[in-house]
């Protein structure tokens, strides 16, 4: 299996960065503008890219108040389905440190590497959310090939 790992320090209170990890509006602020359902604890997420259906799916299998949420993959890219996305806070140093895992991948595929440079940037568009309401979250995110 393989991961992708990716760590952020963001000038906020971890409260604030769980918000948006965890709220439908928090969420849109910094990944993709359309996002609908149950951020809770085993509720599920769809994520919209382009097009009627949602480009992932995503059980809340664990949501742990400022400190931990964790994803499943239920539905999106093969390559995503099983596979988990983990976001665990804590604060050091006066930022809050975000430890990012997209876990579980079955093989390094040419994708991953891909979706290793948009989780990337992704985070960072986080980041900019949180301390300054300056998300870039699809579809005003920087395309870096022709998959987006």
């Amino acid at each position: 299996m393989a991961d992708i790992r990716h760590r952020v320090g963001i000038a906020a209170p971890q409260e604030w960065v769980y918000r948006a990890l965890t709220t439908p509006e928090g969420l849109a602020g910094w990944w993709t503008s359309d996002v609908r359902g149950d951020p809770t604890q085993g509720g599920v997420l769809e994520f919209y890219f382009s097009g009627s259906e949602p480009g992932a799916v995503m059980e809340v299998a664990e949501a742990t108040p400022t400190n931990h949420v964790r994803w499943r993959c239920r539905g999106g890219a093969e390559e995503w389905v099983g596979t988990d996305v983990t976001f665990d806070l804590k604060t050091d140093g006066g930022e809050t440190v975000l430890l990012f895992t997209h876990a579980n991948w079955r093989e390094p595929v040419e994708f991953m590497y891909h979706c290793s440079t948009k989780w990337a940037y992704f985070m960072l568009s986080l980041k900019g959310w949180v301390e300054a309401g300056m998300g870039n979250a699809y579809p005003d995110d920087m395309k870096i090939s022709r998959w987006g």
